[in-house]
């Protein structure tokens, strides 16, 4: 397994250990062991998956609190535009992004702490995007940032976009409150 530091403290990019054969391929999505000798040890308390058609932009999502989540991405089938917004004030990339393609043939996974607001674009026809988390759903801490905030200029490769109603209606980066610091 190869763990990658980003530009971004904190974001990392992690590559399982991939084993193809002529049946198709096989590799371990997630074992603490491998995690915690990569020195990416995190509690993991509940795995989500969604999926969505070409063009949905899910994002930018976090939640604030003893609720906050730190996310391990991955595609299971179809390909993504996976974006993290950093929101930790005083951080010297507060406000700045980072984007990475996550897909079925690239196997990549992606690693957002707390103190990132966090969405994906759907980039193929259909997308099974699955991600594990350190702190449960809770609908009273969660918060979201204006996907399309001009101050953020975030380039999700989709045309004719799709959102979700609670998506249409979210702050701009410049609104939210002082939830992180770094």
């Amino acid at each position: 397994m190869k763990v990658t530091q980003t530009n971004i403290n904190g974001l990392l990019i992690i590559e399982p250990d991939i084993f193809p054969d002529g049946r198709g391929y096989f590799f371990e999505s997630y074992s603490q062991i491998k995690y915690q000798n990569n020195n990416v040890n995190f509690n993991f308390v509940q795995d989500n998956i969604s999926k969505s058609k070409r063009g949905t932009i899910r994002g930018l999502h976090y939640q604030v609190g003893k609720n906050a989540q730190g996310k391990l991405c991955q595609v299971i089938i179809g390909k993504v535009l996976d974006v993290a917004l950093d929101i930790r004030f005083n951080s010297p990339t507060f406000g700045k992004h980072f984007s990475i393609e996550l897909s079925e043939q690239n196997h990549k996974q992606l690693w957002v702490p707390p103190g990132f607001a966090h969405g994906f674009s759907v980039l193929s026809d259909e997308v099974i995007f699955h991600y594990k988390c350190t702190a449960y759903y809770s609908k009273s801490d969660e918060r979201s940032i204006w996907f399309n905030d001009p101050e953020l200029n975030i380039d999700w490769k989709v045309d004719n976009y799709i959102l979700s109603d609670k998506d249409k209606r979210e702050k701009f980066l410049k609104e939210i409150d002082k939830d992180f610091f770094y």
